[in-house]
């Protein structure tokens, strides 16, 4: 359904600036698929020479595009500031982590005031000293861009092994660290993964090593400090399949993991010694996914083998052939099971039911498994940091749209609850001022979608309010209902907050995820509208005074809206958007194009998913039309979703469009998917995109 002029209010458009908008050159390039030649005329804004890029005209197109976005911020800057302003004050300056104990040792982190990084410090528990383990702000110093990707500590807490990213690309160096004596190693690996584990009694680490022309793991790697010898433990031919690596609960195997997105093959050997032959406990001709732990002589695995909502069995380490797994837990229709960690006391299961988020608790002895409970209706909760196996205490993390994080540690024994941490709010914050409820809205088909909503007690549901709606909507990952600071600047200015928990998600069920994927991927862009449309029907807001915003996937979410239904739209966020899919799903050399098959559809030698992609890909669906005002982002290093696609977005909607609503590109230079890295520059980057919105809105202050 595409909703005509008459149904959208006509609001006054964010107009144009005065300054010249870029105009990228068009130059002829095509291709033919299946008996179908594509047009490209923005094809040359990919550089030839990726992952490097260089070339002058790229290069000036993108400034040319950021001196514009410069420009309209400029007039903004009094509400930027004072967004970012809010912002901070929502913000613990000395923000203090709840420790967790491992090996002998407390660990926590801390910020200093004003610090974008964490300082992260352990306590030896036998004798009380303190050690900073790891200065992040002194790393960080001079760097443009900075993340810490993973570290981990030996058995005998003497060595650090920890990887940095300081472009933004995604490709971490791993480094090595004495504890004793603060001395860095000069050996160090390049281009990894940036997962490492220590094994074989901390004598070396396990990582992943990456391609060196494209964004994928080629190995998994075992490093021995003592001889320095590097093993080869496994390597994938096939490039749909990706690998991974990690550690058992309980300390006692290695998994190492290839698959796509519908498949898994897993792999284990004895931590002790990696180097020996690996064993199999699920191969990829059996055609499952699942995911595998370990205690007490037993392999627990969560596996959708004969339910999609994926049933819990287990089997002995020493005899895991497929046959010999006994069902724990049936597979059901109301309830899916998303992941496990087992403890010394049982298994632990995060799990939902229709569209809500559960922990539950197995215990071993054969008592009855239990939820743990929580007073809101509507809430998001997930396994915290539960290093140590051998424990009484399960952390949690506990969150709603209108309550701040908890950290709470739930005594298993007697399912007491205490809060250790409440996300602070220094500049003040009153959770009965706000208010959070779930709906259900019918889609075209008859599905019920369901929306998360927050607003303001002084809300008035008479379809006068602004709304934003978000959402994702793909790879099975849900939209959780969870707190934001930055937020709450919206629903103080009087907007309703919506997420639209579309198919292609896994909220309501695995089986909601593959409703919205391949030949189904329109269910997720219907539902979004649909979820529209219903919110304009009770009231939260009308027709034409709504933004809409969504990031990655999510942004090709947001593409292929501005398509269906431009009229409804009072402004769009795109950040980092997925919306060459076309374009991306036919180039093969690109390190995440044959992975990605699983989920779109392999356009190359299939014609019906090229059909399917072509149907929708926003970028080939640009219209000669009016189109609400956008803002779109990209980072020049991102290797999930490449620069050039936001770009060739741009350009060619600037081309395509008849309207003089705004249209802004902020292309990062100095980083990745997720922007900038430190705390206060993500929250400057949401401040800017908020400002766009705030002021397509009419309000300036």
């Amino acid at each position: 359904m595409t909703y005509p002029t008459h149904l959208a209010k006509r609001f006054p458009r964010l107009p144009d600036i005065a300054a010249t908008a870029p105009v990228a050159r068009r130059i002829e390039h095509s291709e033919v698929h299946h008996g179908l030649t594509l047009t490209d005329p923005y094809h040359w804004l990919k550089d030839q020479g990726y992952p490097e890029v260089n070339d002058e005209p790229v290069l000036d197109y993108l400034n040319a595009e950021n001196d514009y976005y410069q420009t309209f911020l400029a007039s903004h800057k009094p509400l930027v500031e004072t967004l970012f302003a809010e912002y901070k004050g929502r913000v613990d300056p000395t923000d203090v982590s709840v420790p967790f104990t491992k090996h002998g040792y407390e660990y926590r982190y801390e910020y200093l005031a004003e610090g974008d990084y964490r300082t992260l410090i352990r306590k030896n528990l036998a004798n009380g000293g303190e050690q900073v383990y790891l200065d992040q702000p002194a790393l960080a110093k001079g760097q443009d861009y900075f993340v810490l990707g993973d570290y981990d500590i030996s058995p005998d807490n003497n060595h650090m092994a920890y990887s940095l990213d300081t472009k933004g690309d995604e490709r971490y160096t791993i480094y090595f660290k004495d504890l004793r004596t603060g001395k860095i190693s000069d050996v160090k690996f390049d281009n990894t993964s940036g997962d490492v584990l220590f094994v074989n009694n901390g004598q070396g680490i396990v990582y992943g090593q990456l391609h060196a022309d494209r964004w994928a793991t080629k190995s998994i790697n075992y490093y021995d400090t003592v001889t320095q010898q590097i093993t080869v433990l496994q390597t994938e031919a096939n490039d749909e399949f990706s690998l991974g690596f990690s550690s058992t609960s309980d300390e006692q195997f290695l998994l190492i993991y290839s698959g796509t997105n519908d498949v898994t093959e897993i792999s284990a050997v004895n931590l002790e010694d990696v180097t020996r032959p690996v064993f199999p406990l699920v191969s990829r001709e059996q055609g499952f996914n699942a995911q595998i732990d370990h205690a007490h002589g037993q392999f627990y695995i969560l596996t959708n083998d004969t339910h999609v909502n994926s049933r819990l069995a287990a089997v002995s380490s020493a005899q895991p052939d497929y046959a010999k797994w006994q069902t724990l837990l049936e597979g059901s229709d109301t309830q899916y099971l998303k992941s496990l960690q087992t403890f010394n006391f049982g298994v632990v299961l995060h799990l939902s039911r229709n569209a809500l988020e559960a922990i539950a608790v197995m215990p071993y002895d054969e008592q009855p498994m239990y939820d743990v409970d929580f007073a809101e209706t509507v809430y998001d909760v997930s396994l915290g940091t539960n290093p140590e196996f051998d424990t009484a205490t399960l952390r949690v993390n506990y969150e709603s749209m209108i309550t701040p994080m908890q950290v709470i540690d739930i005594d298993v024994a007697t399912q007491t609850q205490t809060i250790r941490k409440q996300q602070a709010i220094p500049s003040g914050y009153t959770p009965s001022d706000y208010v959070t409820e779930r709906i259900m809205a019918p889609a075209r088909d008859g599905a019920q979608i369901p929306i998360s909503i927050v607003y303001h007690k002084s809300f008035k549901p008479d379809g006068t309010a602004p709304l934003l709606l978000y959402a994702y909507g793909a790879y099975g990952v849900s939209m959780s209902p969870n707190f934001s600071t930055t937020r709450l600047s919206l629903l103080d200015r009087g907007f309703a907050f919506a997420i639209a928990h579309t198919r292609g998600g896994d909220e309501m069920g695995y089986q909601w995820y593959l409703d919205g994927k391949m030949e189904k991927r329109q269910n997720a862009f219907n539902d979004f509208v649909d979820v529209a449309q219903h919110l304009v029907d009770k009231q939260y807001t009308h027709a034409g005074n709504i933004s809409i915003m969504g990031a990655s996937a999510g942004g090709k979410m947001m593409g292929a809206a501005i398509t269906m239904a431009p009229n409804m739209w009072r402004s769009v966020i795109l950040d980092v958007p997925f919306v060459d899919v076309l374009n991306t799903m036919l180039d093969a050399s690109l390190p995440l194009t044959p992975p990605e098959w699983s989920e779109w559809g392999n356009p190359i030698s299939d014609k019906t998913a090229f059909e399917t992609i072509l149907s929708y890909s926003p970028y080939e669906q640009i219209q000669v039309r009016e189109y609400p005002p956008m803002m779109v982002t990209g980072g020049l290093n991102d290797p999930r979703v490449t620069y050039w696609e936001p770009a060739k977005w741009t350009a060619k909607m600037r081309h395509r469009k008849t309207d003089k609503n705004l249209l802004v590109m902020r292309m990062n230079m100095s980083a990745g998917h997720f922007a900038n890295s430190g705390r206060y520059g993500r929250l400057l980057d949401i401040a800017e995109e908020y400002a766009f919105i705030l002021t397509a809105h009419g309000i300036n202050q």
